[in-house]
């Protein structure tokens, strides 16, 4: 019998490794390339690399295809490859929050404006922690910080921007909650989030290769996003390679509770095992359940759009505008972590749909 699990279990791994072995191929891939990490807590069940971290030089806007690289000059994805997590970037924040909170720097329940009062319309409509945590704000999805001229005047903007709907009566997925959230973190620890990311989750887990801005001698490793041009981006900012895709990211320098970390499938899996420990060693097991659980806290929880077959039973994650997802799910003690490039040459609707077909394959591996 466990001799016939074990084949069953294989076989379906491996249609795993080819559903996402098939997302780079074909007239119009899903995605330039992706990097795979599937596993339990104890270590991993499958990896792979397939497709192109740098393919193309540009976008054709006439032809509507991507302007190709000489072909001695496209860069494979490899085991190092760093890709831009785009709203990954969400759930590292959320654990610093959550660690903010066990340590008593803030509590959940708590007014935005105790903590950060220059967020003047956060105090005005009385805007709390785990609001912000939540998507129950009120706020509008985004605002376009990038017109700005200057850091302070977009955070100024930020800061006066009101709900759109009254806090706690409706969830509203919206960047502005963690923008906001990373203004009380800093101001209650008294430190940027860059640093109280490292301090606080990729330090004590040891990913090394997880972090803002990452430093120009990782440029060979990084993965390229988009020739970021109007009319089909927000900026005229070229092909990016090594810098955060997301523009409010960009112009807020890099840093920012909603986008801009940069991180590796492999990292990644170092803390979905983490996760699936309980937390330790940067959570204690009851924020970890507070934040895995449904309606969850940062953590998106039971979305078959992203999570295919493993939504139903606990499973949480989130998923990247970039092309990135992760799923922990504890009932079935796996995660699955897909780091892939869908704005490379440039962005298009979003589709899911590849990323739910690797977490069903999972699933069905798993019997």
């Amino acid at each position: 019998m466990a001799a016939t699990y074990q084949a069953e279990r294989d076989r379906g791994l491996t249609r795993l490794l080819e559903t996402v072995r098939a997302l780079p191929e074909g007239e119009r891939p899903w995605c330039a390339g992706v990097a795979l990490a599937a596993g339990t807590g104890s270590g991993p069940l499958a990896e792979g690399c397939f497709g192109w971290a740098v393919r193309y030089a540009a976008h054709d806007e006439g032809a509507d295809r991507g302007v190709e690289l000489p072909r001695e000059r496209w860069v494979p994805v490899r085991r190092d490859t760093l890709f831009d997590l785009a709203s990954l970037t969400k759930l590292f924040t959320t654990i610093v929050a959550l660690r903010a909170a066990e340590r008593g720097l803030i509590a959940l329940d708590g007014r935005v404006a105790g903590y950060a009062p220059e967020c003047t319309a956060a105090a005005e409509h009385g805007i709390t922690v785990r609001q912000l945590l939540t998507h129950t704000s009120g706020l509008i999805p985004e605002l376009p910080l990038y017109e700005e001229d200057g850091r302070e005047r977009a955070l100024a903007r930020l800061a006066a921007e009101p709900p759109a709907t009254p806090p706690g009566t409706a969830r509203r997925y919206s960047d502005l909650n963690f923008l906001l959230l990373q203004r009380v973190l800093e101001r209650a620890a008294g430190h940027p989030l860059d640093r109280l990311v490292r301090e606080t989750v990729t330090g004590p887990l040891g990913m090394a290769a997880t972090r803002f801005n990452p430093p120009a001698s990782w440029l060979p490793r990084t993965a390229a996003t988009e020739d970021q041009r109007r009319p089909w981006g927000k900026l005229d900012r070229g092909m990016l390679r090594g810098v955060v895709h997301d523009e409010n990211a960009w112009a807020l320098g890099g840093v920012a509770g909603h986008a801009g970390l940069f991180s590796t499938a492999g990292d990644l899996a170092v803390l979905c095992r983490a996760l699936l420990a309980g937390g330790g060693p940067v959570l204690s097991a009851e924020s970890t359940e507070l934040a895995l659980t449904a309606p969850g806290l940062g953590f998106e929880v039971d979305q078959p759009w992203f999570m295919g077959e493993l939504a139903g039973r606990g499973a949480a994650g989130h998923t990247g505008f970039t092309g990135t997802s992760l799923v922990v799910d504890r009932s079935r003690g796996v995660y699955l972590v897909l780091l892939a490039t869908t704005v490379h040459p440039r962005r298009r609707p979003g589709d899911s749909a590849p990323r739910a077909a690797a977490a069903t394959a999972l699933a069905r591996a798993l019997g």
